[in-house]
This record gives structure tokens, sequence and C-alpha cells, in this order.
């Protein structure tokens, strides 16, 4: 299994995939309370992203993850075409956190609606990902929950300075 892979789906352990994606927008707007006393201009640990890029950050996964299930579910033996996550931040993880946050809880309900309607079967389709492998659509489900709780780790980070 890729380090990524597991280290994600060690963050969601056994805990139920859809529910984690479900509590994503009710934890940022909790963890959102102390970042902006900490403020979203600073990082979790020196040299890493601020609050303001993880925000941003959130938001384009939910675009970039969304738009790689989509294809998994309408395209036969789809090859993934990764993002290289630094230069999205670079390009456009420094503007509003506000817009950013509600990008975010308004893609995640757009993405968990389909998600939850997905039958057994849509859920074991699979695609390749150059780096990754093989990949199924369930197992992406899950590394975005963990992909969750990451990056939520280190909001709390900020949120606690």
């Amino acid at each position: 299994m890729h380090p990524y892979t597991k280290r994600l789906l060690d963050l969601l352990g056994n805990d139920d995939p859809i529910a984690a994606l479900a509590q994503g927008p009710a934890r940022l707007d909790a963890l959102l309370v102390g970042v902006r006393r900490a403020g979203f201009d600073r990082a979790w640990e020196p040299g890493k992203w601020t609050a303001r890029q993880i925000l941003g950050h959130l938001a384009a996964a939910e675009v970039g993850i969304g738009f790689r299930l989509r294809q998994a579910l309408s395209e036969d033996d789809h090859r993934v075409q990764p993002f290289e996550q630094d230069l999205w931040v670079r390009r456009d993880g420094g503007g509003d956190p506000d817009v950013a946050a509600a990008a975010y809880k308004a893609l995640r309900a757009f993405n968990l609606q389909m998600i939850r309607a997905l039958p057994a079967a849509d859920l074991a389709r699979v695609v390749d990902h150059p780096e990754r492998g093989r990949e199924s659509v369930d197992l992406m489900v899950r590394m975005l929950a963990g992909h969750d709780r990451n990056h939520f780790a280190q909001l709390e980070k900020i949120a606690r300075a």
C-alpha cells in the first residue's frame, strides 16, 4: 500500500467514512473559532502551510476529488490525473479563507449527496492512479475522510497557538 494511502486510512481507522465526511463542515466551523483568534496566516509548524492555505487546499481538494470520483463512475479503465497540491496552494491558497470554507462546505454537501447514493457496484469501480496504483471509489472516499482529519489536526494546532 502506498504510504500516503496508509497514512490517510490510519487517520480514519475503523470509522464510517461517510459519517466522517458528513461531520467535516461542522468540525471545520468549530475549528475556525480558534483559527480566527490565532490568525489565518499562522502556519501549523514552521515552513508548513498556513490556515489560509489549508482552507484553500480543502476547497480545492473537494473540487479535485469530486471530479475524480465522477470520472471513476462514468469512465471504464479511467487513469487519474494527479495534481500537485503545493502548486495549487501557491496559485489559490492565499485567498479569502471564508470563501474557501464556504466552498469546501458547499462542495462537500454536493459530493456527499452523490457518495451516499452509490450502490456497492459503483463503490467497487477502480481507477488507475499513476503514483499509487489501482484505487477503488470506496478507497478514494475513505482517503478523503482521512484527508479531512489530517488537515483538521493541522488547523487544531493553529487554533491552539
